[in-house]
């Protein structure tokens, strides 16, 4: 059996705006320690309570830009106006100490890590319907009308590519829907490869009380 080191494993989700996505990976990463996420650059407004470094990494669109010819970003994409990008040296890293990470990403941001990264895992969050999603985007408080009605349309040209993804949480339920992306999580753990490596040493002295 091998003894080469076990990778993390990447976990990308996507979601359309207000379908819960942020609030779901911040209870993940409380109630799993194994999981980190990856802090995004972005050229959008920072807004009220958010950090730099924390909630992303806030730069200009000439910053970002130069990130883009230096090839720093895995993955980028222009949304709603705003570039957002992915430190590729970080992920990479990270991935090879044996830390799982969580991308919250854009489904043109999945698309280019599942090229790129065949190994992922991608996971694609629903509202259970779009009088739900219009609800959630109004009671936010953040957006003017017009940006409300802007991200619904686009909502749905992002729920068709759902089916891209490896699986489909629906966050109807806050509770249940948290459960099934820890479920996601442990059930990739337990998968054959992964365990060979963690529990090497059992298996071989198992295998020779025979």
């Amino acid at each position: 059996m091998s003894q080469e080191s076990e990778q993390g494993t990447l976990y990308v989700i996507s979601a359309p705006s207000g379908a819960g996505k942020t609030s779901l990976v911040a209870e993940m990463l409380k109630q799993d320690g194994k999981l980190g996420v990856s802090v995004s650059h972005t050229t959008r407004p920072v807004r009220e309570g958010e950090q730099d470094g924390v909630n992303y990494h806030f730069v200009s669109r000439e910053e970002f830009e130069a990130m883009i010819a230096r090839g720093d970003f895995l993955e980028h994409a222009d949304v709603f106006g705003n570039y957002y990008g992915t430190s590729q040296v970080w992920v990479r890293q990270t991935l090879a100490r044996g830390q799982d990470v969580i991308l919250e990403i854009d489904w043109q941001g999945a698309e280019q890590i599942r090229r790129l990264m065949p190994d992922c895992v991608s996971i694609f969050i629903v509202p259970p319907s779009p009088e739900a999603l219009r609800k959630r985007l109004n009671g936010r408080g953040t957006d003017a009308s017009e940006v409300v009605e802007r991200r619904l349309n686009e909502a749905a040209d992002e729920c068709s590519h759902a089916v891209e993804f490896d699986y489909l949480v629906v966050n109807d339920d806050f509770n249940v829907a948290l459960g099934d992306l820890l479920s996601i999580v442990r059930c990739h753990r337990l998968r054959m490869q992964a365990q060979q490596l963690r529990h090497c040493d059992l298996l071989i002295r198992l295998s020779e009380h025979r």
